[in-house]
């Protein structure tokens, strides 16, 4: 692995398709949703060995199982669209199976069963360096040099993940803020979080862990159920949302972002319809001169991003 890039932002700004773009490049590991899909689970500040962190990549996402077994789908679940041997209504589906394997192969099984066998075998060290060992098993199987991981509504996690990867580079992604919250207030996904939101606001907390029962059952009758194993997916699908707070949620977004990325210099493009800012504490994506051959597949690659990006509709 010779570097590694995080994609953040506040989601809806098209940076899923940015991921798949990615996931063509000749040298781009393109980890789609990966800290979505783990999160803090997988980054304690002890250290594991290599099965206590496996255990803690593998388990099911519980908000995304919860999601899924309502029929609240998002459109990013790529493997409830070709489900293999895992099922969140029996087994679950491991977090890494979700979004972020079915990005890389058709087979997310064997992947998964593949990087277990190396993953357990790895002695006790500190996540990040857990972290890193695993970018370059992907990287050493699929070729790749650079990794970019990308996740939705991630804004949240800077501070964590530069601390932890210091030799990290960060890409600030946004959209206009009209548009973006549009898009949010028509997302399964964000209007989840906009219930979940208003469920801590009105009990009074920062997390679902310090509710007590009597702070549950205060809630109203179209939340409550929203904390169960499964609930009616109309509660979610139907309810009318006001859409200024979703601007609200942009705002509050991409102000967070800017400030926890404020210390490390940053240059930003010119205003579009969706914006990057950057930090960059070393070379640019594409590293050092590769042979001929390797140019000119990743002039391939140019041709088809620039393609798929002028053929695709902004997202909604």
């Amino acid at each position: 692995m010779r570097t590694l890039t995080f994609v953040v932002g506040t989601g809806r700004s098209g940076s899923t398709a940015l991921s798949r773009i990615l996931n063509a490049h000749p040298d781009i590991l393109s980890l789609n949703e990966f800290m979505a899909s783990v999160g803090d689970t997988a980054f304690p500040e002890q250290e594991l060995t290599g099965e206590e962190f496996w255990q803690r990549l593998a388990m099911p996402t519980p908000y995304f199982a919860t999601m899924i077994r309502s029929g609240v789908m998002m459109p990013e679940f790529l493997y409830t669209r070709r489900p293999g041997r895992y099922a969140a209504e029996t087994t679950g589906i491991p977090g890494l199976s979700l979004m972020v394997l079915p990005h890389l192969t058709d087979d997310p099984d064997g992947l998964l069963d593949e990087l277990r066998e190396t993953v357990v075998r790895r002695p006790r060290r500190s996540a990040p360096d857990h972290h890193r060992a695993l970018f370059g098993t992907l990287c050493a199987k699929f070729g790749r040099t650079a990794v970019v991981e990308r996740s939705g509504y991630s804004t949240a996690w800077v501070p964590r993940l530069r601390a932890a990867f210091p030799e990290a580079r960060f890409v600030h992604m946004h959209r206009d803020g009209p548009d973006c919250a549009l898009s949010m207030s028509r997302h399964p996904g964000y209007r989840m979080i906009f219930l979940w939101r208003e469920i801590k606001e009105r009990a009074g907390v920062g997390d679902f862990a310090d509710l007590t029962e009597e702070q549950v059952k205060s809630l109203p009758p179209d939340l409550a159920p929203l904390l169960g194993e499964r609930f009616d997916p109309a509660l979610v699908r139907d309810r009318a949302l006001p859409l200024p707070e979703f601007g609200t949620l942009w705002s509050e977004l991409v102000t967070e972002a800017t400030d926890h990325l404020a210390p490390s210099p940053r240059s930003t493009g010119p205003r579009s319809p969706t914006s990057t800012s950057s930090t960059r504490p070393g070379r640019n994506w594409r590293g050092s001169p590769r042979s001929s051959a390797s140019n000119r597949s990743r002039d391939g690659w140019t041709t088809g991003a620039t393609c798929s990006t002028a053929a695709g509709a902004a997202p909604r």
